[in-house]
């Protein structure tokens, strides 16, 4: 599956280019990690975010989000986001930011 590389770039602005950043093809798209650990990621035109077990709840609150199941059993924290919630950069990157954060406080890989 082909991932929309306009929302990869408005990622990568987002994330910036340093050492703990890296990018690898996950799940048939592009993943970003912090140290190892994903944080966010593009398939198709979505946006996957790693909100947290204790952060899913409210992050399913948020408009355009759902559960992230992609194998049939749905990932506690973790979220999908619908391209059309994503229109404006203040929701990409709250979105971006929630993901980066959680995954800068997980041990390196």
């Amino acid at each position: 599956m082909a991932y929309d590389e306009g929302l990869a770039e408005r990622i990568r602005a987002r994330l910036g280019a340093g050492p703990a950043i890296g990018e690898k093809r996950m799940f048939g798209g592009l993943a970003f990690l912090h140290e190892g650990n994903m944080a966010v990621g593009v398939i198709g035109d979505e946006l996957i975010v790693r909100v947290g077990p204790d952060a899913t709840d409210a992050a399913l609150a948020r408009p355009g989000a759902r559960a992230f199941d992609f194998t049939g059993r749905p990932m506690r924290g973790w979220v999908v986001v619908a391209a059309s919630a994503l229109a404006q950069d203040s929701a990409l990157h709250a979105w971006v930011e929630q993901g980066h954060a959680f995954a800068a406080d997980l041990p390196p890989r």
